[in-house]
């Protein structure tokens, strides 16, 4: 069998820097990565940089994701071992748990049978807000895991819960949840 596939989502949280990190260790541990980031993400790190740790083309839009007659993001959803959104903002856990398709990491997202594993990262209220815990509430009942937040100084400068949990834990975790740990 070969290496597992982690489809890497990035959305567009402060902490999408870190997710650099994250593919490194992830490929460092012997997954194939695949990295889909939101539109927003991109204002916070190129997918240039996510490319090189990835080792992999990175998708940004549909088109990105279109290598032969089926459709990439088709294709990426079918050969996920995990599909794993770090960070994950609210914007898009609203997104998943209501099922909306506006982008190519909701679509695999939604066309995925793989776990899904979502590490949030935002301010403390918008963890907080009741509409963002029925969310979260709704996509564990559907079997999908969180890690994190973790207490901190955030980014805005409250402190608070909200800020993404470790990259290591993150990384042990998803390899876990792949069989490589």
């Amino acid at each position: 069998m070969g290496a597992p596939v982690i489809i890497l989502g990035v959305t567009g949280s402060i902490a999408a820097y870190k997710a650099a990190d994250l593919a490194s260790l992830l490929v460092k541990g012997g997954a194939e990565v695949h990295v889909v980031m939101s539109r927003h993400a991109c204002d916070f790190i190129t997918p240039l940089t996510l490319q090189t740790m990835s080792r992999n083309p990175v998708v940004t839009c549909v088109a990105d994701a279109q290598a032969n007659w089926k459709p990439g993001h088709i294709d990426l959803a079918d050969r996920a071992t995990l599909l794993l959104i770090a960070p994950a903002t609210a914007n898009v856990i609203a997104e998943l748990a209501h099922g909306l398709a506006g982008h190519p990491l909701a679509e695999i997202a939604l066309a995925t049978r793989s776990p899904l594993l979502i590490a949030p990262a935002m301010n403390g209220k918008m963890w907080e807000h009741p509409a963002t815990q029925a969310n979260v509430a709704l996509l564990k009942s559907r079997g999908a895991e969180f890690i994190g937040p973790e207490a901190g100084i955030l980014a805005c400068g409250y402190e608070g819960l909200g800020r993404l949990a470790a990259v290591t834990e993150i990384a042990s975790r998803a390899l876990a949840k792949c069989g490589k740990a």
